[in-house]
């Protein structure tokens, strides 16, 4: 492993061991007091979740089989849980300090079993809920309006599809599911801006076999995201290239007078490689024209190069909190939904799959279905 990911890799395994740390102190110093033996064991418990998630991670890059699949689904929803319990845990002992610092009680330690339960009994539920909502894709309609569109166009419905992360949790189930909705939506042409797998181990051609049963009528497009980049993402593009998914790599195809391209999503994390991409695409003056970038970034060079819409996808509109305030201090405006820039329309999809815990509260997941006029 080079030094970077290795590093990268120390400083999240100390930080999910220090989260189950608070978590489970927490826990000894509120909840009803536990026997030796049985705190002993739960000690242990949270010990060994701590490395769960990490090595199932490292262990899902190598090998792709059932019992590294279950592991993985286990250590997800795991992390997913250990988030909505350390927020719970910060806040009964600001609830804690509180009930200290106004004397409102004379006993303010007989409240701890009620504390505990006041916060963790809510914090398992919106878990629960979290799982239940990431599995219901919402449809979401749109319509988007392109300059100097041509006539045959008007009325086109197009669908958005973003961040699947097909893999260790997102399976073939799923994406016949994704299949048999899009097909049912009944789209003219299907983009796909990214992180269409999530960058596990994977029988490929199995995880895509079921995207084979879309079929519009001006195919179905593709560029990376982060995840197919993590590594070479050659045999990505030629397994979805395989799957009849045409792949547009820092490239631009014309399909009925709209010019439409992708850039490789690593190329935009630079300015200066953003606009070599964007001057190699050649995009002809006044084309209507559509670009797929993963992520909602670089808009003024996109803008500036000519193009009428962006469609982007990346942010997942953050899962869960504190992601979701998280991720819209880094996008803004434009972490989810249709918005302006300028000349610019860019949209951004919170995407219909997930990474990491399969959770999602505060942003639903989604395909988007966009109507042209």
């Amino acid at each position: 492993m080079k030094a970077w990911p290795a590093l990268a890799v120390v400083l999240i395994q100390a930080a999910l061991l220090a989260g189950h740390l608070f978590v489970y102190f927490t826990w000894m110093a509120f909840a009803p007091q536990l026997a030796p033996a049985a705190a002993a064991d739960l000690r242990i418990a949270f010990f060994a979740l701590a490395f769960s998630f990490i090595t199932a991670a490292l262990l899902s890059f190598r090998f792709a089989n059932p019992a590294v699949r279950l592991f993985y689904w286990i250590a997800s929803i795991w992390l997913g849980f250990l988030s909505f319990f350390f927020w719970a845990s910060l806040l009964i002992w600001l609830a804690w300090f509180a009930l200290r610092l106004t004397r409102l009680t004379a006993d303010p330690s007989a409240l701890k079993p009620l504390l505990a339960a006041l916060f963790y009994i809510p914090a398992l539920l919106a878990g629960i809920y979290a799982l239940i909502n990431a599995r219901m894709i919402r449809t979401r309609r749109y319509t988007v309006r392109l300059p100097n569109l041509p006539e045959s166009w008007r009325g086109r419905r197009a669908v958005l599809l973003s961040d699947l992360h097909l893999g260790a949790i997102n399976g073939p189930r799923f994406a016949r599911r994704i299949a048999a909705r899009v097909n049912q939506l009944d789209p003219a042409i299907v983009f796909i801006p990214g992180d269409l797998f999530d960058g596990a181990h994977a029988d490929l051609d199995r995880l895509l076999a079921p995207l084979r049963q879309m079929t519009p009528p001006l195919g179905t497009y593709f560029s990376t995201g982060n995840h197919e980049e993590f590594t070479d993402p050659t045999h990505y593009l030629e397994a979805i290239a395989r799957a009849g998914i045409h792949v547009l790599a820092n490239s631009l195809v014309v399909v009925d007078g709209v010019a439409i391209a992708g850039v490789l999503c690593g190329d935009t994390s630079s300015p200066l490689h953003m606009k070599a991409a964007l001057d190699g695409l050649h995009l002809a003056a006044a084309q209507p024209a559509i670009l797929l970038n993963h992520a909602p970034v670089r808009l003024p060079l996109v803008e500036e190069a000519g193009f009428g819409l962006q469609l982007s996808g990346h942010t997942h509109g953050g899962q869960f909190f504190p992601f979701t305030w998280m991720t819209r201090r880094i996008y803004g405006r434009f972490t989810r939904g249709l918005n302006r820039f300028g000349a610019l329309e860019v949209f951004t999809s919170v995407g219909a799959g997930s990474w990491g815990p399969p959770m999602r509260l505060g942003a639903p997941p989604e395909m988007v279905l966009l109507t042209f006029e």
